[in-house]
């Protein structure tokens, strides 16, 4: 880690052997320390862009470009870059068999609420509605408004089949069905939020 190694010594050093769900944690931390290292590569590029296209832009969009390119950072860094800092460091596995994949709906999901953690469950779940509650809401806002509903719904299922697709070449979680599901009722949510806040009917 580059930013939060000294937070993560920390953590370890006292609560690593007293906290059940530690690679959690851990996950975290490094998650968000790469997400500060390119965020911060795309914070510079951006301003030098502003700078040479001399555009006006309007800084409350501004500021929620940079919000969903740092939430989308994250996304990405939590879910499918979890094992890798750069981008010559990933290790595609293009021979896994397809039968790796679940695609029995809510089999695991039922599986994990008659499981012995209930963190699992509401992680995988709850959690991956949380996730991409935000695409829905900053997503409309940012690059389709005023566009059919299902432009956006569309997108929001297109990214979480492509995280999944990614998790499965790149070996870094398991390519489930039932995440799909859950990252598009996050998605559907957001987008309603978004409606209700700008009066735009959903179509």
């Amino acid at each position: 880690m580059i930013f939060f190694q000294p937070l993560y010594n920390y953590l370890l050093k006292n609560y690593g052997y007293r906290i059940n769900h530690f690679a959690l944690i851990k996950l975290s931390l490094f998650g968000l320390d790469k997400t500060c290292l390119y965020f911060l590569i795309f914070a510079v590029a951006r301003l030098i862009w502003l700078l040479l296209a001399k555009k006006r832009q309007s800084p409350k969009r501004e500021a929620k470009l940079w919000l969903f390119v740092f939430y989308l950072l994250l996304l990405l860094m939590l879910t499918v870059f979890r094992d890798s800092y750069f981008p010559w460091q990933l290790e595609f596995h293009w021979g896994r068999p397809f039968s790796q994949i679940n695609l029995y709906f809510m089999h695991e999901t039922v599986k994990l609420i008659h499981g012995a953690s209930l963190v699992d469950f509401f992680y995988n779940s709850f959690g991956n509605v949380a996730w991409f509650f935000p695409f829905g809401w900053l997503f409309p806002q940012l690059f389709v408004k005023r566009k059919p509903g299902s432009l956006i719904l569309l997108s929001g299922l297109g990214l979480s089949i492509i995280i999944e697709s990614l998790q499965f070449l790149l070996m870094t979680g398991v390519s489930d069905i039932d995440d799909v599901f859950f990252n598009f009722c996050g998605c559907c949510l957001g987008y309603l939020l978004f409606c209700w806040r700008t009066g735009q009917r959903t179509h």
